[in-house]
């Protein structure tokens, strides 16, 4: 009959186990040492290997030759223990044995000395699975038990067991195997079993055995009864695992807020018998590793996987907010829980990712969180203005003269003749005169030459996104000036920039050539480029007609078309 593997790799003894030194080093000491206690409490996570260190204890203090506190596997009393033929080391599973007869009926068999080791042995497992009447029935034999019997008592639920019977016990907690240690055990099991196992795969079962090398064995049997070459894609379908293309597609899918493309996905998936539930941790523990890389600067030793996967994870990565992150882990975990109460797996999946790829549709303080994280760094990073924005189509009249502009720039230079100056009123509307304006000489004409097509060509026009950059350093250039643009925008025409405010007064404050020298010193701190400078003009007629917080999302998206008219 066949073995499966997990039963069949048993360690045998303590340097056999994986990943728990801190419990096996101890538990030789008091061997070799001779003190031995009369109760052990081991708890921890499934498949962590608690029961084969229960079994290998029993046989080591009942060995007639132990071998630096080690079983020997070789005497009478060993080998006898390990067929059943010897009755000294007795199991008893708690969940199916937890009432007081049973209990009353183990102490009754404890006054009987052993058969034929030195110690009779009582394996408890899954112990907090005792009811209150057994755990208060035990409390006194478990206390001062007859000097021939040991106590173990196993449970991967440590909370549930009463403060009297964790003060009676050592207490040894077993630790999830890490995924490398379960890989390298892995590639021994397989390559006993002549396996061809890859290193991608055995890193894909350690990850998804999630700490217990029994559920890891377990998956590389039933791989290896497919095909004697175990690789990362037959564990994946195996398992109901979705592919890693798969989890980075949804998840550029989320970041580029499509909705079609991420549906059509789940589809396919379902379509080909992966596990929904299981798309829906495997989609955690993606947003998990880019959350590490976020957060974590040694990020690397966190995350299991290949460095292949680990540069498309940093590059995934920088498509989301630490905000975003968080979302998104937040509102899958409820999309488990969900499916886990009992509703329609598929459904809550691509509900989920909807709600992922419109953050409009959800009115939670983390959607409306993630929301405002992406208005910060669209604004703060610059992002949406590294791309090329899309030119607007202006009329043939500009609103401002050129000439307007390069009598600003004149402003700068010459000195201020208030005597000079003219009234505003006298002014034409389109035309903003300098304060020390003086008469033109007249100058020789002189032949210009035709203008190209490309010169003659109305110059594009689009809006300033680095507004608030310009803000934060005006701020500190002109605290006044500051005060007046609040609530302004600006838009670049060439090698003009043009100010869109409806404060009046900002016609008389950039006239005046300091202020003017803030804006533009600003403006090269942030650009890195010199601009004249005007002011942008509206109809009287026209009016906002876009809500201001949805235009100020649409812009930080890069989606906003601005019509001048």
């Amino acid at each position: 009959m066949y073995q499966v593997l997990y039963r069949k790799y048993r360690p045998q003894v303590f340097s056999d186990v994986y990943g728990q030194d801190h419990v096996t080093s101890t538990l030789q000491n008091e061997i070799n040492q001779g003190r031995i206690s009369h109760a052990y409490l081991f708890t921890g996570s499934r498949g962590t290997g608690k029961t084969t260190c229960a079994k290998i204890l029993a046989k080591a203090v009942n060995c007639e030759n132990p071998i630096n506190g080690e079983p020997c596997n070789e005497c009478e009393v060993c080998r006898g223990l390990d067929s059943g033929s010897i009755y000294d080391v007795v199991e008893i599973d708690a969940a199916s044995n937890n009432g007081v007869d049973n209990i009353r009926d183990l102490r009754e068999e404890a006054n009987y000395t052993p058969s034929r080791g030195k110690y009779r042995v009582y394996i408890i497992d899954e112990v907090h699975m005792l009811s209150t009447g057994a755990f208060n029935a035990l409390l006194k034999t478990l206390e001062e038990p007859p000097a021939h019997v040991i106590f173990i008592l196993a449970t991967t639920e440590v909370h549930k067991l009463p403060a009297t019977i964790l003060s009676r016990c050592q207490r040894f907690d077993f630790k999830r195997i890490q995924p490398e240690t379960m890989a390298k055990r892995l590639g021994q099991v397989a390559s006993l079993e002549n396996i061809e196992l890859d290193n991608d795969a055995a890193i894909l079962i350690a990850r998804i055995a999630d700490g217990a090398l029994r559920d890891g064995l377990s998956i590389l049997d039933q791989c290896a009864s497919r095909s004697k070459r175990v690789t990362s894609e037959l564990v994946s379908e195996v398992a109901g695992l979705a592919g890693k293309e798969a989890m980075f597609k949804l998840s550029s899918c989320i970041s580029n807020k499509q909705t079609n493309d991420a549906v059509n996905i789940i589809s396919d998936l379902y379509q080909n018998s992966f596990d929904m539930e299981r798309l829906c941790v495997e989609m955690i523990n993606h947003f998990r590793n880019y959350l590490i890389v976020k957060t974590v600067n040694k990020s690397r030793e966190l995350i299991i996987c290949t460095d292949n996967e680990y540069n498309n994870i940093l590059e995934g990565a920088k498509s989301f907010t630490l905000e975003s992150i968080i979302y998104a882990i937040d509102l899958l975990q409820k999309t488990l829980i969900e499916i886990k109460r009992g509703a329609s797996a598929r459904i809550e999946v691509e509900l989920a990712f909807v709600r992922l790829c419109n953050p409009k549709l959800e009115e939670t303080n983390e959607a409306l969180l993630q929301r405002i994280s992406e208005l910060e760094r669209a604004v703060k990073t610059g992002t949406i203005v590294s791309a090329q924005p899309t030119p607007v189509q202006v009329k043939e009249e500009p609103e401002m003269a050129p000439e307007e502009f390069t009598e600003e720039e004149k402003a700068e230079e010459a000195p201020i003749e208030p005597q000079s100056a003219a009234p505003i009123e006298e002014q034409p509307k389109e035309e903003i005169p300098a304060q020390n304006e003086a008469a033109p000489m007249p100058e020789p004409p002189k032949e210009e030459p035709a203008p190209t097509p490309a010169q003659s060509e109305t110059p594009s026009q689009f809006e300033f996104m680095q507004w608030g950059e310009f803000m934060e350093v005006l701020h500190k250039e002109d605290v006044a000036l500051f005060g007046i643009l609040s609530g302004s925008k600006g838009f670049i025409r060439g090698e003009y920039f043009l100010i869109d405010s409806a404060n009046v007064t900002v016609r008389d404050f950039i006239r005046i050539p300091t202020h003017a020298k803030a804006v533009k010193k600003a403006l090269f701190e942030v650009t890195g480029q010199q601009y004249k400078l005007g002011l942008f003009k509206r109809k009287d007629n026209e009016t906002e007609k876009r809500d201001p917080l949805e235009d100020l999302i649409s812009k930080a998206q890069g989606n906003i078309n601005l019509e001048v008219k």
